[in-house]
């Protein structure tokens, strides 16, 4: 089994919230782009909650995150791990969260994408952490069927916590 390597964050100027993942599926790992299989979530709950257009390019999500003051990053720098489920998840090492929190103090949520996520940061990267945040956890984005799924519209209410943090800078 190969070590797996996630991405770097996806950062712009004065960013609000920090959305984490845990680890890429092995889809976004092959395609190289965060939540890069195309039944995931993500980007359509993103274009929802930020009342955008659908992007045509993975380069126009990024601007798209940025533009709104939104970063991604995974809560696991480094891990093995068997197919793309987090349970499979092994010898987990964490990204330095805190590191960029210092670097980009304009943060003020952190917004884990599922339980894995939640539970890293708080294992990994809470103890680090020198100042307050908020931090939730929201329901994956993940097409992986769970016991606690929510439909595509239940998630998009949730997330709209995540536009509260931007709410200032778009007026």
């Amino acid at each position: 089994m190969d070590k797996l390597q996630s991405f770097a964050p996806v950062i712009g100027n004065q960013p609000r919230v920090l959305i984490v993942g845990s680890m890429p599926s092995k889809k976004s790992l092959k395609e190289q782009e965060y939540y890069g299989n195309p039944r995931n979530h993500f980007w359509p709950i993103m274009y929802h909650i930020l009342n955008e257009r659908a992007a045509d390019t993975y380069s126009e999500k990024l601007h798209l995150m940025k533009k709104h003051h939104l970063a991604l990053w995974d809560t696991v720098g480094y891990c093995y791990r068997q197919g793309s489920l987090d349970m499979h998840i092994e010898e987990e090492e964490p990204n330095d969260i805190a590191g960029l929190l210092k670097a980009y103090p304009s943060i003020q949520l952190i917004a884990c994408n599922g339980t894995k996520a939640y539970q890293m940061f708080h294992k990994f990267i809470a103890p680090a952490l020198q100042q307050e945040i908020d931090v939730i956890k929201l329901p994956s984005t993940s097409p992986v069927p769970g016991k606690y799924n929510k439909t595509f519209e239940e998630k998009i209410e949730v997330w709209r916590v995540v536009t509260t943090y931007l709410e200032d800078i778009r007026s």
